[in-house]
């Protein structure tokens, strides 16, 4: 049999694993919002660890869809820095909170919004920014992130602010500069190929390895320009190498 007459039943079997993890994936998501709703009333690290059961639970159903990540990389788990990763689909923002213990992420103020999932999000202690204020939102965002970085936690932000698609070029935001000199932390990239696997508002999750890497950390006190210009260079210079063989395949059907 030609290789061609057993993809319908590849896609079979990709369709029905997608459709076993959604359930499950968005069941959970259900109950967990539920549990979170008294966990409102306890302290913020509660919260924090029921969105680390969130990203373990993920990454776990996930294995349904013969999909799971790997790391390389110094995550730099002993040290309060700033990770500034490439986003690509939902996984990194669930699972992203498990492997690096719940950081104090940096989201859009829309996802304050969501019902009760926005609550658990300020529960947590995330940092909402609002795009369309311009620089007031910049400087409430300094000023949002010199608290967070009092508390000894690490921050989480995705600098190019949304989801961008495999292979598909986008603007670095100024935002991720504004946190490196407000709290003086070192900002470590982070290149991942989520996107092949768990596409930007993909219903089917097809099989495959994550690959998250942790790049070498820029230092503190580089000038806007020189920050930005590197930050950008490191990950896009990885992610060439991590889309490459997906994107070679797509185009060869």
């Amino acid at each position: 049999m030609q290789r061609w007459d057993k993809l319908p039943i590849v896609a079979a079997m990709v369709y029905l694993r997608s459709l076993i993890f959604n359930i499950l994936f968005y069941g959970a998501t259900v109950l967990l919002a539920l549990i979170a709703l008294p966990a409102l009333l306890l302290p913020a690290s509660v919260m924090r660890g029921l969105a680390m059961g969130w990203g373990w639970f993920t990454s776990q159903t996930l294995r349904i869809a013969g999909a799971s990540h790997y790391l390389t990389g110094d995550l730099h788990r002993g040290s309060q820095v700033i990770y500034a990763a490439k986003h690509q689909s939902a996984w990194e923002t669930v699972v992203l909170a498990l492997i690096l213990r719940a950081p104090v992420i940096v989201l859009k103020r829309e996802l304050l919004r969501l019902p009760i999932l926005g609550w658990c999000f300020q529960k947590a202690g995330c940092i909402a920014v609002d795009r369309s204020a311009g620089m007031k939102a910049l400087r409430k965002l300094r000023e949002d992130a010199t608290v967070a970085a009092a508390t000894g936690r690490s921050v989480l932000i995705f600098p190019q602010g949304t989801r961008v698609g495999p292979g598909v070029a986008h603007r670095y935001e100024v935002g991720v500069f504004a946190l490196y000199e407000a709290t003086g932390l070192p900002v470590v990239p982070i290149a991942l190929n989520s996107g092949h696997v768990w596409g930007r508002n993909s219903w089917m999750k097809r099989p495959g390895r994550i690959a998250v890497e942790f790049l070498q950390p820029i230092v503190p006190g580089l000038s806007r320009r020189d920050f930005m210009d590197r930050l950008e260079t490191a990950i896009e210079t990885r992610m060439a190498v991590l889309d490459a063989p997906y994107l070679s395949e797509a185009k060869d059907g």
